[in-house]
């Protein structure tokens, strides 16, 4: 028997709810964003970057001038900028958290009450249903129909049923029927505190983009240790020079070498993308996500739900069998109230019919599944012997070429979603055996043979050659489509992201509803024709748009499929039947509406149910990637060319060219300004793989050009040993000029192709050393002097150098990657 339910667990009292809070023995979770302040401010503060620039900054104030060490608010500057956004992306996760999570309905006191997960004590009572996620591990005290999925914990997809006593796991969630259970073990001590910290993380890892920063600070680590070594070496023995000189030439060039901004932007970026998304009703529950959408080229989209909203409006009831229509109108409303846990079309039908005056009596139920696609339960009416009543898919319950299944695929035809209602008479006398007069399927034919769907007795899931539901009524049901889906399948047509949409409905019906947005024109496939070999299974759903009828299992299989076609695939749904492709995705996406077991292993969830939304999502991981792929360049550039330079003094045994206070104008026009405001512009360019690569491949040699160029200014003006200390301010500002116009130009590349505003900003930057070098307060500030005419000109000249080497680099690095460069944005 499947039903076991004991009364009798009416909850804990609020004294013993009070009792076991004061013991400690509460669901106390991590923090939802995974990071807790004091985390965000020791990674922010406590860096190795920091620390470097710290030491220098000590170094320059021993010297006394106080000046070269104002960029040593660097340090306050950077970490400051970073906590602050990162809380402010913490905040946005928890409140989103907070309403994007599903309540467990917990039982105290004979009652029954939505609470936060938080609040769930040890005993408490926790009532389940299909697509609730069990928050806590537990232990069953009722069950009706109960049966749990565990994949999650143990990769086997098939449902497993309980009963009272038996144990469930925080992780799982409800396929069918209904229970409750004892919380056994909360807080740390369930895996659901696991679960909690590894779906909500706030996290930079597992991505492309991070883990290609990683590798050029990894590696900069390495080759700044030898090169800061023998540049301080050299700087400190050096004839003719203080100590004081030594000391702030030193820090000159260690300050340079350091990447201090990179992390800081990266952070930034993904920080304010996700401040940004929470105020379009985004929960993002790991970070990678902004990322990780921006890399899509295959969205895999569940339509109900999606496509279409949740809920469904009662069309008509069209009569094929012996019953007329007010028969079937009772035994319908019999058949959908005597169902405890009802789905949109059990929902939608129950509207329509009422509440029965007198309710049947009810014996064994079949609840709904997504992979047979049919209820059924058995009930008696007074006066009358047991009935078994169906309703579910056409082109399950009945035979393919009967004309029943002929009318339900024209309806369907029309977008309408259609149900066959009918019965199985049991009689006693026949030992509950089906009735005589079958209507069998050929041999082999019936589409649900495996005996793990199987049903009442006598149906065709037991035996192909069994008698099927005796038909009775067709209900049809209109499905409404959401106002945005045209636009946002448009939107993705028009980005080159393929678009595949996966339903469980009949294949005609989800045809129909999409082909009437008038964006996808492909061919409708039956999942249940879909060859079995891998090869040609994957050929064929990559060649396809609309799939119906298709299985939890095989939603799977699809995303495997594309996958092994090399494709980044998104899926998005709101079911239980959608957990596991979710979870398969390179990225998943859930309604905030749908089931709290499909929002709790997605990586995005729209809080709003709006498909409108992943446009934004698209857009924002678009930004962070494009734009911090450039400021990866800047600071790349910038770190090669300081170690080069740092390389170049110590072979030729030179004074460093600049102090700290010199290098302050470059880093603002050059890489302060720009990189910031390229780090958060709007970016519509697609993602591409290979970050790396292609940073390294213009970032190396744009550094070797810029330090050759400007180290050749400072060789051919560099003043005797024992010069006047003007001379030397003179060649320090005429090399600087050589950097500074180096160093612009590879931010003008990097800022292509140009917008109005990116105009505006080079503007800037190009005028604003000019203007500092001139204005007396600039020159004695920052220690320049242009009035050396000669040097200066051979700066400019050396400086020109540089822009053509610059300008050809950028030109060439696009012929050898094969991309079509352009110098105006193309709209």
């Amino acid at each position: 028997m499947r039903v076991t339910v004991d009364v009798a667990c009416t909850g804990l009292s609020t004294a013993e709810v009070a009792e076991r809070v004061a013991a400690g023995h509460v669901n106390t979770l991590p923090p939802r964003s995974g990071r807790t302040v004091w985390d965000i401010v020791r990674t922010n503060v406590f860096t190795r970057i920091n620390a470097l620039l710290l030491v220098l900054f000590v170094l320059v104030l021993i010297t006394g001038d106080l000046l070269q060490g104002l960029w040593g608010f660097l340090i306050i500057v950077n970490s400051g900028i970073g906590i602050v956004q990162e809380l402010r992306a913490k905040h946005t996760l928890d409140n989103l958290a907070i309403v994007g999570e599903g309540k467990p309905r917990v039982r105290r006191d004979g009652l029954t009450a939505e609470l936060p997960r938080e609040q769930v004590v040890l005993d408490d009572i926790i009532e389940i249903g299909p697509g609730d996620q069990i928050v806590v591990d537990g232990e069953l005290v009722e069950t009706s129909y109960l049966e749990i999925d565990e994949s999650l914990l143990t990769g086997e997809s098939d449902p497993v049923e309980k009963s009272v006593g038996d144990e469930v796991m925080s992780g799982s969630f409800v396929v069918a029927g209904i229970g409750a259970f004892r919380a056994t073990r909360v807080g740390s001590d369930s895996y659901a505190a696991q679960l909690t910290a590894a779906a909500n993380k706030f996290s930079l890892t597992k991505s492309e983009l991070q883990s290609g920063i990683n590798v050029i600070l990894r590696v900069l680590g390495w080759v700044l240790v030898p090169v800061g070594a023998l540049t301080a070496w050299v700087q400190w023995n050096l004839p003719h020079d203080t100590w004081q000189q030594a000391m702030l030439r030193m820090a000159g060039a260690l300050v340079a070498m350091v990447p201090e901004g990179l992390v800081l932007l990266t952070a930034l970026a993904f920080a304010l993308a996700v401040v940004r998304l929470g105020k379009v009703n985004v929960l993002v529950q790991e970070l990678p996500a902004v990322e990780g959408l921006a890399r899509v080229d295959v969205v895999c989209a569940d339509k109900t739900g999606t496509l279409t909203e949740n809920g469904l409006r009662f069309r008509e009831l069209i009569t094929c069998g012996p019953l007329d229509e007010d028969a079937c109108r009772a035994a319908l409303g019999q058949l959908v109230a005597a169902d405890i846990t009802p789905n949109a079309s059990a929902q939608a039908i129950a509207e329509e019919m009422g509440a029965p005056d007198a309710p049947w009596e009810v014996g064994q139920r079949w609840p709904f599944t997504s992979a047979k696609k049919w209820s059924a339960a058995t009930l008696t009416a007074p006066g009358a012997g047991p009935v078994t009543w169906m309703l579910g898919a056409p082109d399950v319950l009945a035979a393919p070429d009967s004309p029943v299944a002929g009318q339900a695929g024209q309806l369907g035809a029309s977008g309408g979603r259609v149900l066959l209602f009918g019965r199985l008479t049991v009689s006693e006398s026949e030992g509950g055996q089906p009735p005589s007069n079958p209507r069998p399927f050929p041999s082999g034919s019936h589409p649900v043979a495996d005996a793990d769907l199987a049903g009442p007795p006598g149906f065709g899931a037991d035996d192909p050659n069994a008698p099927t539901p005796e038909p009775l009524a067709l209900v049809v049901l209109d499905q409404r489509l959401r106002p945005e889906a045209r636009d946002t399948l448009a939107y993705f047509a028009s980005q080159d992201v393929a678009l595949k949409v996966i339903s469980g409905d009949n294949a005609q019906s989800v045809g129909a509803v999409v082909q009437s947005l008038g964006v996808m024109t492909g061919a409708v496939v039956d999942a249940r024709t879909l060859p079995e070999d891998p090869a040609a299974f994957a050929e064929a759903v990559e060649s396809g748009e609309v799939f119906g009828r298709v299985t939890p299992a095989q939603k799977r299989q699809m995303i495997a499929a594309l996958q092994s076609r090399g494709h980044n695939v998104a899926m998005t749904g709101d079911g239980v039947n959608d957990v596991l492709a979710i979870k398969d995705a390179d990225l998943g996406v859930a309604m905030g509406s749908g089931a709290s077991a499909t929002r709790g292993v997605a990586q995005v969830v729209l809080l709003d149910d709006s498909f409108a939304t992943l446009p934004s999502v698209v857009a924002e991981g678009r930004q962070v990637l494009g734009n911090i792929e450039r400021v990866a360049n800047f600071f790349l550039t910038k770190t090669v060319y300081s170690i080069l330079l740092g390389v170049l003094t110590v072979i030729w045994r030179v004074p460093f060219p600049f102090v700290p206070i010199n290098l302050t104008p470059i880093g603002w026009f050059t890489i302060g300004i720009p990189a910031t405001l390229l780090a958060l512009a709007p970016n519509r360019e697609r993602a591409r793989p290979g970050f790396l690569k292609r940073v390294l491949r213009f970032g190396i040699p744009a550094g070797m050009v810029v330090s050759v160029t400007t180290f050749t200014t400072y060789l051919t003006v560099l003043p005797a040993a024992g010069s006047a200390h003007d001379l030397w301010v003179q060649a320090s500002t005429a090399t600087l000029f050589t950097l500074l116009l180096g160093g612009v130009w590879v931010m003008i590349v990097i800022a292509r192709p140009y917008r109005w505003w990116k105009i505006g900003m080079i503007a800037v930057c190009l005028v604003g050393y000019p203007v500092i070098s001139l204005i007396p307060l600039g020159r004695s500030v920052f220690r320049l002097d242009p009035s050396n005419q000669p040097m200066m000109l051979t700066g400019l000249l050396c400086g020109l150098v540089a822009i053509v080497l610059v300008e050809a680099l950028w030109w060439l690095d696009g012929r050898l990657a094969h991309e079509r460069r352009h110098l105006w944005t193309v709209e």
